[in-house]
């Protein structure tokens, strides 16, 4: 049986704000890696032959895909940050009964 079994089911998921900073660390990477490589792709003599070649294409879609990835970890980060319980020390008192 979980710690939490005395909280009510709202069907929502919470997340430590410890994993919200993870989400949103593991979003911002890719953001911050994937425009230097685009560039190095880009400049590569494999990138154009009178065109786009599949080289070209190829790493475009990987980063396009990658940096879609990393925005909705940064949303989700975000979110879950700003739903997360706050540290006990720093939550009013509730009254019981």
């Amino acid at each position: 049986m979980s710690g939490n079994a005395h909280l009510p089911d709202t069907g929502r998921v919470l997340l430590t704000r410890r994993t919200a900073a993870l989400l949103v660390l593991a979003g911002l990477w890719p953001l911050l890696v994937w425009p230097n490589f685009v560039r190095v792709v880009a400049t590569d003599e494999r990138a154009f032959d009178g065109g786009p070649t599949a080289y070209l294409l190829v790493h475009a879609a990987l980063a396009v895909g990658s940096m879609a990835i990393g925005v909705a970890l940064v949303v989700l980060g975000v979110r879950a940050w700003r739903h997360a319980r706050r540290p006990a020390t720093t939550r009013a008192a509730t009254p019981v009964g």
